[in-house]
């Protein structure tokens, strides 16, 4: 089996970092515009997205750290290994490669969050993301709020399927939720 490239699994761990930030970064526009009623402002989360990236620098460096120090340990070690995490000699040459890794990453992700293009960039897909996601709950409730029988085609045929499962489901459901009550006042 093939090595991939230092340069491909730096790529890997740079995307991944990325996608990690514009989740965090998308959350926290969803946190402050829908739930705090804020306006959107792109350069008021850019020093959201700067300690992210930072953040995730900092845990590739532990990383590189602590892949040093079980490749020192390894270097002793020839005997044959317990487990998944207990490295020997055969080990060390992969270890430094990962230490490598780990390190181009940490240096990347910092180079990244002093690139303001960068962070617009991730504050952008971040607020793509989040309306996203505002936009399908919205289609999603007035798709099941606004439904009219006369608009759908197939209502009968879903009605049926709509009141099986409520009987089958739903009132099964109320009804151990009502013995749960029942039980906690008796007590």
């Amino acid at each position: 089996m093939k090595r991939p490239k230092l340069d491909d699994v730096v790529s890997e761990g740079l995307y991944i970092a990325a996608a990690a930030t514009r989740l965090a970064l998308k959350n926290r526009i969803l946190v402050e515009i829908l739930a705090q009623g804020e306006g959107f402002d792109a350069e008021r989360f850019v020093p959201d997205a700067r300690e992210t990236l930072l953040t995730l620098a900092a845990e590739a460096d532990e990383d590189a750290e602590r892949t040093e120090r079980e490749r020192r340990l390894a270097r002793r070690r020839h005997s044959e290994s317990d487990g998944t995490h207990d490295y020997r000699a055969r080990d060390v040459r992969n270890l430094r490669r990962r230490r490598k890794q780990s390190e181009n990453v940490a240096t990347q992700l910092r180079a990244r969050a002093e690139d303001q293009a960068e962070l617009q960039a991730l504050v952008e897909a971040a607020r793509e993301a989040a309306w996203d996601d505002v936009a399908r709950n919205i289609d999603s409730t007035l798709r099941i709020e606004a439904a009219r029988p006369d608009l759908e085609p197939d209502y009968q045929q879903m009605r049926q399927a709509r009141m099986q499962s409520l009987m089958l489901v739903d009132l099964a459901r109320l009804a151990a939720h009502r013995r749960r009550l029942d039980d906690a006042a008796s007590d």
